[in-house]
């Protein structure tokens, strides 16, 4: 078996939406001198820009970002391909450098690269198009309803609201006849580097002014037009999120354009919330004040140290 580089330390800042993760990690690269690797789900498509906050070569600041704009919307991308390709870079950086920084708020790809996944059985590309097709004719509810029926332990603590999972929760469960919570919680694979993991987090008042502002930009840059473009590619996973879904919804007439704004904020800040809550029910990550950089730097500093 491979021996463990002690050398390599993998520095994970993690955090809800808007909470100021991209400038951090941008300032904490060029005190390293080092590279970013991005886990956010829907910034690898090119095609996804304005809805999905992805960052300007300005506020990449020189610094590489890993896994943004690396792939097509075209492309099934899954979190296990993400974890293979995205170890793989990693190899590579780690071998001239001896600490590298991953960040974003897709929580499940951030524990694919820390812990691996759980040993799933293949995507039915077949049923996932029967299962989208359901989603599209009778909505998320029906679905949610057949979880619950075939997996009533995983529909506990899986987030109903996100199509995504429920459709993968599924294609497991109807696949293999087993609950797709039966496959999690296996072994957790072994890294050859350590892992330094913090979660951002804000005043809730501050960061849901901050997301609300975000989305009044986001729609002031074009967000209705370049969903207008990915009418063709809506029933993606990808676009089965946040943002995209309600103006969707909103080209399908089912509300009025006052009514889309009111909806892409609330929906925007019950998303953080869910992101934040995903978090803290993981007991290893070292919360800070995402505006306290001195503090996080310093205790970077010292776990470095200390490893």
């Amino acid at each position: 078996m491979k021996e463990l580089n002690t050398s390599k330390t993998l520095i994970i800042i993690a955090g809800p939406t808007a909470v100021g993760k991209t400038d951090l990690c941008v300032e904490l690269a060029k005190k390293l001198k080092t590279e970013v690797f991005s886990a956010d789900s829907r910034q690898f498509y090119r095609e996804l820009n304005i809805g999905t906050a992805k960052p300007t070569v300005e506020e990449m600041g020189g610094i590489p970002h890993h896994f943004v704009n690396s792939h097509s919307i075209e492309e099934y991308f899954s979190v296990g391909d993400f974890e293979r390709d995205c170890l793989k870079k990693m190899d590579t950086i780690f071998e001239k450098k001896d600490v590298a920084i991953l960040t974003g708020g897709s929580g499940m790809f951030i524990k694919a690269i820390t812990d691996g996944l759980d040993d799933m059985p293949d995507a039915d590309l077949e049923l996932r198009e029967t299962l989208m097709e359901k989603l599209k004719t009778e909505g998320l509810e029906s679905l949610q309803k057949q979880l619950l029926f075939l997996d009533p332990a995983y529909y506990q603590q899986v987030d109903i609201q996100n199509a995504q999972r429920v459709v993968r929760a599924l294609e497991v469960c109807i696949s293999s006849g087993m609950p797709y919570s039966s496959f999690r919680g296996q072994q957790k694979a072994e890294r050859q580097f350590k892992t330094i993991k913090i979660c951002l987090n804000r005043e809730r008042d501050l960061l849901y002014k901050r997301i609300d502002k975000r989305m009044d930009q986001m729609l002031a840059n074009g967000l209705v037009e370049e969903s207008k473009y990915l009418l063709p590619f809506r029933e993606h996973y990808a676009l089965q999120t946040v943002g995209y879904k309600e103006i969707f919804e909103f080209f399908d007439g089912q509300y009025s354009y006052e009514e889309l704004i009111r909806l892409l904020k609330r929906n925007s800040r019950r998303y953080a919330k869910r992101q934040i809550t995903w978090f803290k029910n993981q007991d290893d990550f070292t919360w800070f004040e995402a505006d306290k950089k001195a503090e996080i730097f310093e205790f970077i500093s010292k776990s470095l140290d200390n490893l």
